[in-house]
């Protein structure tokens, strides 16, 4: 497979379509199509669903990550021949990263590092249980997870464990009896998801009830948001400890278990591939999980 084929896979998926990455890469769509057309050939497979936005195949994946890969080695030599402060062209590291991580600590490790490595960042927020899907798919090099057990390919680096509580405001507890929930008043209060895919608030009630939850469900899917539905009445819910230690002390916020905190063990994957670039990012995660999460 040719560069400017791998370069044209990989600008399809980002952009989505034939048209976009044909703008993206200064040429035709059709110049698009035949390269994409070209690697199906040659790798006798089809590679690209033409739906929209296009999506892989299993063997589309695999060459997406390979394209990915020559990627990152081709920004690796860039970097040892003209050095770090080389600016004829950014390079781009993609990461996955579940949304409370990405709202308490995990900006900071990254802050000023594109300007030390000369490379820009492209996060993919996913729920932590998920985000090894973006690593098998090549669509991410590295990703914050909650999947000890490596993806093919992959290493794994245990960064410590996001502690949660569950807490309420004070007039909702009020108002459902939660300042020591019985565990009827706790299957009936409301309660605050953060999206369809979050299972903490669930994962709670189970363990304090024996039984899945029947009441009503607020969907706020920021975690900042989230937070403040909390705060302001909406309903209970689970957060990082980050979010509300400063609240539970001064009293806006009360926590309805307060000697059982939930802790998600969290863990960085990464592509087992020798990179300087992929290295030093992987070492600024693995210092500020050592200095945010629960060891």
């Amino acid at each position: 497979m040719q560069m400017d084929q791998l370069e044209t896979l990989s600008a399809l998926v980002d952009e989505g379509t034939f048209e976009a990455a044909a703008r993206r890469l200064h040429v035709t769509a059709s110049a698009v199509s035949q390269r994409v057309k070209a690697m199906e050939t040659s790798t006798g497979r089809v590679l690209v669903q033409r739906t929209t936005p296009v999506s892989l195949t299993e063997a589309g994946m695999v060459v997406l990550r390979y394209a990915r890969q020559v990627e990152l080695l081709e920004a690796d030599t860039r970097r040892a021949l003209d050095g770090p402060d080389d600016t004829s062209g950014a390079s781009r590291i993609a990461l996955a990263v579940n949304a409370d991580s990405l709202a308490t600590w995990f900006l900071e490790a990254l802050a000023g590092l594109g300007d030390d490595l000369g490379v820009v960042f492209d996060l993919h927020r996913e729920d932590q249980e998920h985000t090894t899907r973006l690593l098998r798919s090549g669509t991410v090099m590295a990703a914050v997870t909650s999947t000890r057990e490596p993806v093919q390919g992959c290493t794994t680096q245990a960064l410590g464990a996001m502690r949660y509580r569950a807490v309420c405001s004070p007039g909702f507890a009020l108002r459902w009896g939660l300042r020591d929930p019985a565990p009827s008043s706790l299957a009936a209060a409301p309660v605050v998801y953060f999206d369809r895919d979050d299972d903490l608030q669930e994962s709670f009630v189970r363990k304090h009830t024996g039984s899945a939850s029947t009441a009503p469900r607020h969907y706020i899917p920021t975690s900042d948001d989230f937070a403040r539905a909390v705060a302001l009445g909406f309903g209970w819910g689970v957060l990082p400890e980050q979010q509300c230690l400063g609240a539970i002390a001064e009293g806006r916020l009360v926590e309805l278990a307060p000697d059982d905190p939930l802790d998600v063990p969290l863990y960085w994957q990464r592509w087992n591939l020798a990179s300087v670039l992929l290295d030093a990012v992987t070492e600024a995660v693995r210092v500020a999980g050592a200095g945010s999460l629960r060891q």
